[in-house]
């Protein structure tokens, strides 16, 4: 038994903000400045009032379009996000419940940047046991919510954005291995260290991050959790068709795949146009290339991220 990828979906909010704009808003940057560390260009950040829950509903009905689903068919939804609704309910029921699903097991997983890998892996092992059959998968964020727009070094980073894709159940293969990790004593370089108590903000509510670190730290195991899952799979990485690592920065897409030889024509990159969108960056990335054509079916296609935790996770999929 496999579980098979059959619709992606993906849906960014609003207009892009440029890096001029944001320099226009009295942010202490430049294009040149961004552009040169980062490789961004743009990225879009969410009306006021706007939720993780709505971005991703769009997301995943596109998805679910694709895939000829009905809501009514899944089982199970799993929402990746650092940014939900609520404290609870989960943003996977209130999802479930704008889709008008009922019945489907329902939960969020929070794992950062690589909460979508995390959760693909979740999934696909819920299908693997034959216990589910139809699964949505959401990453989902408005990370324009944590950022201390005063601080140059991050809020230029970040934007808002989901993305989703639906599995089901098949005797074809599918995902063919996938690997999870963390290491919290690697907390500090990248949190967001506040929490309410009490109806109150205590603490720094703000996202806060040790770039240097966080890069040294991202190349490592985004490199090494590769080499693992095509381990697993029994293949190599010059065998992967196309690889889509988290859309964090663009001198990490690069170094990643420079140290695994894989040729840069062959790295799909959106980074540029939408930012750092965490936990939505991979699935916003894959849509992005599904829909334009550049994947094809029967390619294989390696999918990784790396967020704050720290954690870092990655799948291997035949799709």
């Amino acid at each position: 038994m496999f579980s098979r990828l059959i619709g992606t979906g993906s849906y960014l909010p609003g207009d892009p903000v440029t890096n001029h704009d944001l320099a226009a808003r009295g942010i202490d940057t430049n294009d040149e400045w961004i552009i040169t560390r980062t490789g961004i260009r743009s990225r879009h950040l969410a009306p006021a009032g706007t939720t993780s829950s709505e971005l991703g509903l769009i997301a995943a009905q596109r998805a679910l379009a694709m895939a000829d689903i009905d809501p009514a068919e899944l089982d199970l939804i799993i929402v990746a996000t650092s940014t939900p609704d609520y404290i609870f309910p989960s943003t996977a029921c209130l999802i479930q419940g704008k889709l008008g699903n009922k019945g489907a097991a329902a939960f969020d997983v929070q794992a950062v940047c690589s909460g979508f890998a995390y959760a693909l892996g979740i999934a696909d092992k819920f299908i693997r046991s034959d216990s589910h059959k139809k699964a949505l998968v959401v990453g989902a964020e408005v990370f324009s919510r944590i950022l201390d727009w005063n601080d140059r070094g991050t809020c230029v980073l970040f934007g808002d954005g989901a993305g989703a894709v639906v599995l089901e159940a098949s005797d074809k293969p599918g995902i063919l291995a996938t690997a999870m990790h963390a290491d919290g004593s690697q907390n500090g370089i990248l949190n967001v260290p506040g929490q309410v108590c009490n109806g109150q903000v205590t603490g720094d509510p703000f996202l806060r991050m040790d770039g240097q670190a966080v890069f040294k730290f991202a190349v490592r195991v985004l490199s090494d959790i590769a080499e693992e899952v095509a381990t697993a799979a029994g293949m190599q990485t010059s065998d992967v068709d196309w690889l889509i690592p988290h859309q964090a920065n663009i001198r990490i897409i690069e170094a990643t795949g420079k140290k695994l030889g894989i040729n840069r024509d062959k790295v799909i990159v959106t980074v540029d146009r939408h930012g750092n969108t965490s936990a939505a960056s991979v699935p916003l990335a894959l849509d992005e290339a599904v829909r334009d054509g550049r994947i094809q079916r029967g390619q294989k296609v390696l999918l990784e991220g790396v967020g704050g935790g720290f954690t870092w996770g990655a799948a291997l999929l035949e799709f």
